[in-house]
């Protein structure tokens, strides 16, 4: 039996309908709004940096390369991770670049 990867994966599995209320809040909240989808995304990208989740940058900052975003915005990303988190942050912002 192959093991869940992802806490989306665990809680389709075990919390179905906790993921059905966290998936309808996503599909509110990241559409093109006053923001594009692909700002939101690089914004999702530097939460997670200030978070120190490591895998969630790297997913996210392919999902917003998905959406358009540039290098360079990754870049700029990362920098105000940088900036607002400090070393710890830049740390955990690097692993955007893991493609």
């Amino acid at each position: 039996m192959t093991q869940a990867t992802s806490w989306r994966e665990l809680l389709e599995i075990n919390a179905p309908e906790l993921m059905q209320v966290a998936a309808g809040v996503q599909d509110y909240v990241l559409p093109d709004g006053a923001l594009d989808h692909k700002t939101k995304t690089l914004m999702t990208m530097l939460c997670d940096a200030l978070l120190g989740h490591d895998n969630g940058v790297t997913t996210i900052s392919n999902r917003a390369r998905a959406a358009g975003a540039s290098e360079a915005e990754i870049i700029d990303t990362v920098g105000i991770a940088f900036l607002m988190g400090g070393l710890p942050a830049l740390v955990t912002a690097s692993n955007a670049f893991k493609k």
